[in-house]
């Protein structure tokens, strides 16, 4: 007789979660900058959940790239360095130029038509971090509009980090972001349904390089 394996029992992680979101969301409305602090015991008394939630949602928000965790500093929001940075360039370069010739060559009118209203979203954004969302929600289109499941995933599971990294941008630039962003954006979904993947690639690309320069000075 064959003895099944053993399996450890579930553990639930309801309270867990809506603390990493709770957390998160404080990150991205800048609540939390870039190297600010995170205290067990501060937050636990904030959201009114014991420490052990806490510890765990950081260590998911570790995961995530979100926050680093030092011996002697505690738990703090990713502070991206230079290697950061290229390092995000690189790897959002290789999945987005994927991403542009499939949408070329698959996109049907409908979702081309899901990525011109990202760009719409953008054009009404009221600030800063409404208009980062903006530009991640147009990405999450483009991604969609490729229809290539893991594709999307690798976009998801650098998706938080890349939110990271537009929130340095407008911590350096907010002006800058605001008043040219929707139109670079629109000109990126021209392309798109232009259905000229040499230029979209070279669009997309300029794209990419702008923001990084501005994170490089």
């Amino acid at each position: 007789m064959t003895i099944p394996p053993t399996v450890a029992p579930a553990r639930r992680r309801g309270l867990a979660d809506e603390v990493a979101d709770r957390i998160r969301e404080a990150i991205f409305n800048g609540s939390y900058a870039p190297g600010s602090q995170l205290r067990e015991v501060e937050l636990s008394g904030a959201l009114d959940v014991s420490r052990g939630p806490v510890r765990e949602a950081l260590l998911r928000l570790e995961r995530e790239g979100l926050v680093r965790s030092e011996w002697h500093r505690g738990a703090t929001v990713t502070d991206l360095t230079p290697e950061d940075v290229a390092e995000l360039d690189s790897l959002r370069g290789a999945l987005e130029t994927l991403a542009v010739r499939l949408v070329v060559e698959h996109a049907t009118d409908a979702d081309l038509d899901q990525i011109d209203q990202a760009v719409v979203r953008m054009e009404r954004a009221a600030d800063a971090h409404e208009m980062v969302r903006g530009d991640l929600a147009f990405h999450d289109a483009v991604y969609a509009a490729a229809h290539h499941r893991r594709l999307g995933e690798a976009w998801a599971a650098i998706r938080n980090q890349v939110h990271l990294f537009l929130l340095t941008r407008i911590n350096r630039s907010t002006q800058d972001y605001l008043s040219h962003i929707p139109a670079e954006h629109r000109a990126l979904a021209e392309s798109l349904r232009a259905k000229d993947t040499e230029a979209a690639l070279a669009a997309f690309a300029e794209h990419r390089h702008h923001a990084f320069d501005i994170l490089s000075r």
